[in-house]
């Protein structure tokens, strides 16, 4: 039976964490004394749910946390410094503090540690996330206990929405390129001066039109999106900001 956590301290642990030729050591009072973080915890590093969606979101809303008082973010797993320092290069993880909980001492205290022998993994954590305030934790949500690998409730929307409902996401923007273009890079500095960060795509001249076209309906570049909406070319982006 998993543990719900609420109202008690973190446990008291000690991380060994490697920071490039040089070995570390993190405690609890380290990561969370005196300060509001956002924990989320999964079942193992380069793992499908994990890379896809997990970090990546946390990742991405990371300023949206920080910006309602968050101090810091944790992903803990299950695994050594060497495969989450690997897992972070691989990662979309610059906001995101990756805490290696090798010897499972940290979930094993949470009441996380769930056996996934099955899979070949040995003892893993539980996937979940929680609120912890100077190390007392405020709130926890926890995967539904069934087959698989749920993922419904320790996400990193369900997460804000909890902490700080009004606060404001990302937005999400993607620019289709092609190499040389000279609107391109005007489209991508108009949005830069305009505060998004922009994802740029470019594609090549053997499928730069069947790509543009099935995305956008159009067949020149750039084709600039914004929260899943098509906005179009540089004019029409110059347009939309007008």
């Amino acid at each position: 039976m998993l543990q719900n956590r609420e109202g008690q301290r973190v446990p008291n642990v000690t991380f060994p964490v490697r920071e490039g030729n040089t070995w570390k050591k993190l405690t609890s009072d380290d990561l969370f004394k005196n300060k509001t973080v956002v924990v989320f915890s999964l079942p193992g590093a380069f793992t499908p749910t994990c890379s896809s969606t997990h970090l990546p979101r946390y990742n991405e809303l990371a300023p949206a946390f920080f910006e309602a008082g968050v101090d810091s973010i944790v992903c803990v797993s299950v695994n050594d410094t060497f495969v989450m320092n690997e897992w972070a290069k691989d990662q979309e993880s610059a906001n995101i503090t990756l805490l290696p909980d090798g010897n499972g001492e940290f979930t094993e205290g949470m009441g996380m540690l769930v056996d996934k022998r099955d899979l070949g993994f040995g003892k893993r954590s539980w996937r979940y996330s929680m609120l912890v305030k100077d190390g007392v934790v405020q709130k926890m949500f926890i995967e539904p206990e069934k087959e698989g690998d749920p993922f419904e409730v320790s996400d990193a929307d369900t997460m804000l929405a909890y902490f700080a409902p009004s606060a404001k996401k990302p937005d999400q923007v993607v620019v289709f390129s092609k190499p040389g273009c000279p609107f391109c890079v005007e489209a991508k500095a108009l949005l830069d001066s305009k505060g998004y960060a922009p994802i740029e795509i470019p594609l090549e001249n053997k499928v730069r039109g069947r790509v543009i076209g099935a995305v956008s309906g159009k067949g020149t570049a750039p084709q600039v999106f914004i929260n899943g909406a098509l906005i179009g070319g540089l004019e029409d982006l110059k347009a939309h900001f007008a």
